[in-house]
Order: structure tokens, then sequence, then C-alpha cells
């Protein structure tokens, strides 16, 4: 028997920062959404928990035992005697802003819990794992605040075509956060039942203008998605990958090929957001 499960890449379409506690973590209040396009996880029967890498984005991963597919492993208390021989199709960029570790660690969680059949940990010992899993264990389009623990589900008034851009830059999101000025910002608007995008539009991501000062192109890739008339664009989470949302499939895969001709460096990926 072998599992699939995908990671799909998880979409900050806001991302305000409203605090930050005394331990450090930053006090989020953020829409998310799920992409239809991600990593691939497989797993299959084994004596013992193992892990390989492969796809486009997984030269620079180690499948050593602090990642977080391996601690997903551990958060089964009573799996004695069973493992597992994990793959991971890396397809998403690393350190991207599109939650490919905590949507690896999900994946990883829910693919443990068939092969085993135990049920999920507890939300909090999801949390142990980043603040960011709950949230991609839940996959679907949802408002999220605090450090991830308050989750809210939302229901998006249609589905969108969406194309993913990352200029081949990895971002610290450590550093991201250090260099934000205002750690107190407005939280997110009440949302309507409908034109949802008109709503997104008024909001913000606020880690867009110090992650643009490390990585000054992701201005430009910001620039480029504008050009191709999206409904919106934005950078997600600490960037650097940026989208652009659009009212057909048809719409999207122009300004993909669009932007991949006039920057063959870059990854752009078309998709649409599951709702």
């Amino acid at each position: 028997m072998v599992i699939e499960r995908v990671a799909r890449a998880k979409i900050n379409l806001c991302l305000h920062v409203t605090g930050q506690r005394e331990d450090g973590y930053h006090l989020l209040d953020s829409v998310v959404a799920f992409a239809d396009y991600g990593d691939v996880l497989t797993f299959a029967p084994a004596e013992s928990v193992s892990l390989s890498i492969s796809g486009p984005f997984g030269g620079g991963l180690s499948g050593a035992e602090d990642n977080l597919i391996l601690q997903a492993a551990r958060c089964f208390k009573s799996k004695t005697g069973q493992g597992a021989a994990v793959n991971l199709e890396k397809k998403l960029p690393v350190a991207s802003g599109i939650g490919g570790g905590s949507a690896d660690a999900a994946a990883a969680l829910a693919g443990f819990s068939e092969l085993w059949g135990l049920p999920l940990p507890d939300p909090e010992i999801q949390l142990s794992l980043g603040a960011d899993v709950p949230i991609c264990v839940a996959g679907q389009p949802l408002r999220m605040r605090g450090i991830g623990e308050v989750i809210e589900p939302l229901q998006l008034d249609r589905e969108h075509a969406i194309v993913l851009v990352n200029p081949d830059v990895s971002v610290s999101t450590p550093v991201v956060f250090k260099a934000l000025k205002d750690k107190n910002n407005p939280p997110v608007t009440d949302g309507p039942d409908k034109g949802w995008i008109n709503w997104l539009a008024q909001q913000r991501n606020d880690l867009e203008a110090p992650a643009i000062a490390q990585s000054p192109v992701i201005a430009d890739v910001l620039a480029a998605l504008e050009q191709t008339s999206p409904a919106l664009c934005r950078m997600s989470g600490s960037g650097a990958t940026c989208f652009g949302l659009y009212d057909s499939v048809n719409a999207a895969q122009d300004a993909a090929e669009r932007l991949s001709a006039r920057h063959p460096d870059w990854w752009v990926q078309t998709t649409r957001l599951t709702t």
C-alpha cells in the first residue's frame, strides 16, 4: 500500500501584523487559501521511518532528523513497531512564502495517520511544528489570527485561477519580521459574503515593504504581474513568491506565458485556488 498526499501551496491573500507577544511571537490576522498545486509526499510501509527527497527544488534540502516531515512522525506517540518510507517530491520553491515546510508537515501528519491507522495529533501538537501547520492541516480557505491557533473557516464566493511567481530568491522570514518597523497594525476588516476580491484589495500584506527592502526583485515581480491585468496581485507570506488572481484560466495561462517569456529565470506556475 502506497499513500500519496499533496502539500498544497498556502497563499496569504492578505497578511496583517497586529502585535508581538513578550515571547517574541508575532500576532497575525490573515486570509489564507490553498492552491491546487504543491509538493507530493508518498508513504509506504517499512520497518522504520525514513525520508528521501526528489523534485526540482529538492537539491538543497536535507533528510536529517530536524526535517519537519520526520518531526511530524514523532508526533504520533503510539506508533510502536511501525515505520514508513517517505519520499518528498519538492515542487515548490524553498523559503518562498507559500508554506512549503508547513504544508509538507501537514501532509505528513495526514499520511502517517492513514498509514498507521492513528488519529491526527491534537492541534496543540500540530502547532508545535510551526504556526502554519494547523492551517495547512485544515486545508481550506480561512481567516487565521493570533500565532496561528485561532482559525475561522471562510467560504470564498467563487474560484479564481492563480499564477504564482518566484524570482528564484529565498527570503528569511525572521529577517523580514525583524525589519518590520510597526508591529501593531490594524486587523483585517470583516469580509462580505460576495465581492471578496474588492474586499481583499482593501487589505494588505504588512511584510511586503520589509521583504522588498531585503530582496528588491520582489517589487519587479509585483510590477510584472500588474502588467498582466490581474483581479488582484500581492506578495504571499514573507515572500518572495507573489501571486496574481485572474477571472479565467485562459487569462491566467496567457499571463504566465508572458511572464515566462520575459523572465525565463523566474519560477512561474499556473493553477487555481481551491474552495
